[in-house]
């Protein structure tokens, strides 16, 4: 029998040559002299990547909520794994807000615990990383392309 796996995860791109931070401690980006960084949830297979999502709001239990309801959701079926895959998030606020955990006993059946102030062992760190590397090697030149850049990088996951 084929397990199936999705990791879902947050994380911030600051390109300039500054190294990234993660959002489960940074949930303000700031943008300066027409820089910054961007806010991203996406998610992955083993076969491949799954929706990129730019967040341009404050992260909360709301705004994670709406991304899994109609991103993480359509990602599954765009994979080829509705309905039948183990979910990863670790215990950001967000994800063990009371809606959040409601939401995903529905509609993820399977969910890979992560104990509380663990180290991050979601596999999507290490495609976070790739993903960093590669928007680091263009001359970015504002947010917006920095948004078209880190869609064309991703959807060149495979």
């Amino acid at each position: 029998m084929k397990v199936n796996s999705t990791f879902s995860a947050v994380t911030a791109v600051a390109p300039y040559g500054k190294s990234p931070k993660e959002l489960w401690i940074q949930k303000h980006p700031t943008v300066k002299h027409g820089g910054g960084s961007v806010m991203v949830w996406g998610c992955m297979a083993s076969t491949r990547v799954g929706n990129l999502v730019f967040i341009d709001d404050i992260m909360n239990h709301m705004v994670y909520l709406d991304i899994l309801q109609n991103s993480l959701i359509e990602s599954a079926k765009n994979l080829g794994i509705d309905g039948n895959f183990i979910f990863q998030h670790n215990n950001d606020p967000e994800h063990s807000a009371c809606n959040v955990k409601m939401w995903c006993i529905f509609h993820c059946k399977q969910q890979l615990q992560t104990p509380p102030q663990s180290l991050d062992n979601n596999v999507i760190e290490n495609l976070w990383a790739t993903l960093e590397t590669a928007v680091l090697k263009q001359k970015i030149k504002n947010k917006a392309h920095l948004k078209q850049v880190l869609q064309g990088e991703w959807s060149k996951i495979s």
